[in-house]
């Protein structure tokens, strides 16, 4: 932006691509007790122009989605960033972290920008950051800008991570390779929640081998706090404000960089029954048999402590019967996300769930999946109709039913791929 543009809208700042880029050192914490902690990377931090009432990225974000420009300015900023650091030779030493909305991954790149991106693709190592916040709004979106990202080459990490229960069980879905940790964790660390909180992400990136970070440390006894709760780097107002790139940012380097973990194995176009059954033995039984074990993994969605995500696959909207729905409904008070699919099942069969219909010949049409994830349970009962006549309670299925969690992980994700934005 030169200084004869005028600004007047959300839709000028965004036009004009007139946003600005500060910085924010991330460090290594097990260093600060040696000496000056090691920066190993910084967040970027958008600012809509200085004086005007887009200044702030939370009035400038709250304008652009009003106006239906979300994406376009998550584009700009990305953009504005990746330049701002080659343009200070940013080293592949270290890492930059840039904020992204899922759903703008899922949007072509603007031609002016992507000379900018495919740069940044060359020249930066870069961790993409999301919130919890789009796994109920745009699940699919959210497990696809994953992917798209891992496909660049980049890492993905998981914001604000505490803020909400919720974010605890979205965690093995986007499978980030660093962990952030919400401030209010960091600065208030006791509690039972906290210590719930701290459990599964330290469960998380035991699995994983991801990292974690600390945001909020504007203390010594927040960083002493961060590393008691297993961070291995941290974020804050005493390790750095936000501002420009120091000048000598080109020669510097990490000597143990963020860490990106292997990524989840993808689903295809697999159903969860032939990605369970693959690995796992099969049995028959009817689907009065089966009942009693659908319910026992329904009722551990019930959980408002850990909540958890509950996905419910019941081939025609007819089987989501009244007590299945009272249970759905209860679930979808405290848990993530509820998503129930099947033949002719609205956008919201039951209040605060998910609904997604599928075509009569999709080959979901022939299953019956129960999956259930939370920060440390999983459980998956996937079941193929047998296409029987007579009494539906009677009916035969093949099934199997597993407790592997990176098995009922891949089985979620499928069918998370068949629910549609909100």
């Amino acid at each position: 932006m030169d200084g004869t543009t005028i600004i007047r809208s959300v839709g000028d700042v965004i036009g004009a691509r007139a946003v600005t880029t500060v910085f924010q050192p991330i460090v290594r914490l097990d260093s600060w007790r040696r000496h000056r902690p090691e920066v190993v990377g910084y967040e970027a931090l958008s600012r809509g122009p200085a004086g005007t009432p887009w200044e702030s990225p939370l009035e400038l974000f709250g304008a652009a989605a009003a106006a239906g420009r979300l994406a376009e300015l998550d584009w700009v900023c990305r953009a504005a960033a990746y330049r701002a650091a080659i343009d200070a030779g940013f080293p592949l030493g270290l890492t930059l972290f840039v904020n992204a909305e899922p759903a703008a991954l899922g949007v072509p790149c603007p031609l002016d920008l992507a000379p900018t991106i495919l740069d940044a693709q060359l020249r930066l190592r870069v961790v993409v950051e999301m919130t919890e916040r789009a796994i109920a709004a745009d699940p699919a979106a959210l497990i696809a800008a994953a992917e798209a990202c891992r496909g660049s080459g980049w890492g993905v990490a998981l914001d604000d991570v505490g803020a909400e229960p919720a974010s605890l069980s979205v965690m093995p879905f986007v499978h980030p390779d660093v962990v952030k940790v919400d401030r209010h964790l960091t600065q208030r660390p006791d509690g039972a929640y906290a210590a719930r909180v701290v459990n599964a992400i330290v469960a998380y990136a035991e699995r994983s081998g991801a990292a974690v970070l600390a945001e909020g440390i504007e203390t010594r006894e927040h960083v002493a706090a961060a590393l008691g709760m297993g961070a291995t780097l941290g974020q804050g107002w005493l390790p750095g404000r936000p501002g420009p790139l120091p000048p000598d940012v080109a020669g510097r380097s990490a000597t143990l960089p963020v860490p990106f973990v292997a990524p989840p194995a993808g689903t295809g176009t697999r159903t969860p029954y032939e990605i369970v059954s693959a690995r796992r033995p099969t049995a028959e039984a009817t689907k009065r048999m089966l009942m009693p074990l659908s319910r026992y993994l329904e009722e551990k969605a019930l959980d408002a402590v850990e909540p958890p995500i509950l996905l419910g696959c019941f081939q025609e909207a007819r089987f989501l019967t009244p007590a299945t729905a009272r249970r759905y409904a209860t679930a979808a008070r405290t848990a993530a996300l509820v998503g129930a699919l099947g033949t002719q099942l609205p956008s919201e069969p039951v209040p605060g769930v998910r609904g997604a219909a599928i075509a009569g010949d999709d080959p979901l049409r022939g299953e019956w999946n129960v999956v259930v994830v939370g920060p440390h349970f999983a459980g998956a009962l996937v079941a193929r109709d047998l296409a029987d006549d007579g009494p539906d309670p009677d009916r035969r299925f093949t099934y199997a039913l597993t407790y592997e969690r990176d098995l009922v992980l891949e089985a979620a994700r499928a069918l998370l791929h068949w629910i549609v934005p909100t």
